[in-house]
């Protein structure tokens, strides 16, 4: 290797090495201010405990893992249908000319600050929930709804991938068959492209689970066990902006220990996505 290209290497080597220092160093603050409190109070007190009440010792967060688990799964069971059919449609039946038009006009949502769809949520929709729906309005569909909204990009963009990267002899050996144009679609290219179908749900779960603006803005932020999707919730995130600002002590060690918890579900995420998409790539 000549010496200019030695040193592109070098430097290259460095610079990717520094982005993985960084991510240890972020993960060894967090663990370090966060695990000694879990470690005191319990593990399973702390992840089980139903009262949030810092100033008087009460540091059990299962009101905000549950709240989060209302919020992800509603934000999927509302996105994920329309985000597939998006996908199915510019990648199998519209024209080029359509595709070159929707799909960016499409990834703009991506770019759009998440206040904005916290604010459009709070002037329009949280309204509408307390007129027909019922509750206070700031409540779970609330805040499912603004996510449903926030993961479209992420899931149609990876499933639009996905889909595109079937081979076009799965169509064209059925067609020829003479299946039509959707069982074509529903039983040849669907299950070729499921792993990485799969792949962007779970990228969009971990865009939910990860969300805090505009939840904070629609969600009531009540730390209480939710019942109903009327009801007020407080998310793992939400929790940690809302009270780190002026927490001390004990109570800062328990909101470090909460972004413990969200660290390691966002982890594990992303492997099970990495793992997804592995797996696509190998066949």
């Amino acid at each position: 290797m000549k010496g200019r290209e030695l040193i592109i290497h070098r430097v290259l080597l460095v610079l990717a090495l520094s982005s993985l220092s960084l991510l240890a160093l972020i993960a060894l603050f967090i663990f370090v201010g966060g695990v000694p409190i879990m470690v005191e109070e319990g593990v399973m007190e702390f992840l089980l405990g139903t009262r949030w009440a810092p100033t008087r010792g009460h540091f059990g967060i299962l009101p905000m893992i549950v709240g989060s688990l209302w919020v992800t799964v509603g934000a999927l069971v509302l996105g994920v249908p329309v985000a597939l059919a998006c996908a199915i449609y510019l990648s199998e039946i519209a024209s080029e000319n359509v595709g070159r038009v929707v799909k960016p006009a499409l990834e703009l949502l991506a770019g759009i600050p998440s206040v904005v769809y916290g604010f459009l949520g709070l002037v329009l929709l949280v309204p509408f929930v307390r007129e027909f729906l019922g509750g206070p309005g700031f409540s779970v569909l609330a805040a499912a709804t603004v996510l449903a909204v926030m993961i479209l990009p992420t899931v149609t963009s990876v499933s639009y991938d996905a889909l595109r990267a079937v081979s076009p002899s799965y169509r064209e050996g059925s067609l020829a068959l003479g299946a039509t144009r959707w069982q074509t679609i529903r039983m040849s290219v669907l299950p070729a492209a499921r792993s990485g179908i799969l792949a962007s749900v779970i990228l969009g779960m971990g865009r939910a689970v990860g969300e805090t603006m505009a939840v904070i803005m629609v969600a009531g932020n009540a730390t209480l066990l939710p019942i109903s999707p009327l009801d007020p919730v407080r998310t793992l995130t939400s929790n940690i902006a809302l009270e780190l600002g002026y927490a001390a002590g004990r109570h800062r060690e328990a909101l470090f220990a909460t972004g413990v918890v969200l660290f390691l579900i966002i982890m594990a995420l992303n492997l099970v996505a990495g793992a997804v998409a592995g797996r696509r790539k190998s066949r």
